[in-house]
């Protein structure tokens, strides 16, 4: 058995357990969680869940930082949170009927419009880029491209100057509600930084879910025709 047969084996095992997926997948919203707070998403006692982020963390899928007594973990990389997000897109659909109203209402806006690390993700996500493809702005044949005319726009409509850097500077990223591409990449995230700063898009508490306020519809609407 080849080195990298074990290394490949050792990266499915740190995703093989529950607990450690569901810390994973919290992670996502991009931003950085303690040991706490994860253990309590999780449902397992602080002990547990400060040995299961010392396996993410050796592993090299989280990184940790630490002020003061605080310990804080957050995703390695937009690598490790593409590689949670497309192993999540190749699962069947969860058809468990929600329990409750408050169930149902957080799975239909994170249905609606999420983060995705730090792009866009949900019906919204994909929204955008279908309207940046629509219009010429990315090109999705033979994969994901910001088009010359999609620099052009994102710099004179949004500001934005997007610069080649150890990331691409936009990929498709298969979005697990949509079963269709939504930006990632610098693009992606550039764009909803940029959303967020415009306050066209707002989280929803203290989870990966956000939602378009008046001011982003009219906005949105505007820029990509999107309603």
């Amino acid at each position: 058995m080849g080195t990298e047969a074990r290394g490949l084996a050792g990266l499915a095992m740190l995703l093989a357990d529950e607990t450690r997926a569901a810390m994973c997948l919290a992670l996502l919203d991009g931003r950085a969680w303690t040991a706490g707070e994860l253990a309590a998403h999780a449902g397992v006692a602080r002990s547990t869940a400060t040995e299961h982020l010392d396996r993410l963390v050796g592993g090299g899928l989280l990184q940790e930082e630490r002020q003061g007594r605080h310990r804080y973990v957050r995703l390695a990389d937009a690598e490790a949170a593409h590689l949670i997000e497309d192993l999540s897109a190749r699962l069947e659909p969860d058809r468990t009927p929600p329990r409750g109203l408050r169930q149902a209402a957080a799975t239909a806006a994170m249905k609606r419009a999420r983060t995705c690390y730090d792009h866009l993700a949900g019906e919204l996500g994909v929204a955008v880029a279908d309207a940046m493809t629509e219009r010429g702005l990315i090109d999705q044949r033979g994969g994901f491209a910001i088009t010359e005319a999609g620099l052009g726009w994102l710099s004179d409509e949004l500001g934005i100057v997007l610069q080649a850097k150890r990331r691409p500077l936009a990929r498709g990223c298969i979005d697990w509600t949509e079963r269709r591409p939504h930006l990632a990449g610098v693009a992606g995230a550039r764009l909803c930084e940029r959303f967020m700063e415009r306050r066209w898009v707002v989280r929803i508490g203290t989870t990966r879910a956000v939602k378009v306020t008046d001011e982003g519809r009219q906005g949105l609407h505007a820029l990509l025709g999107i309603d």
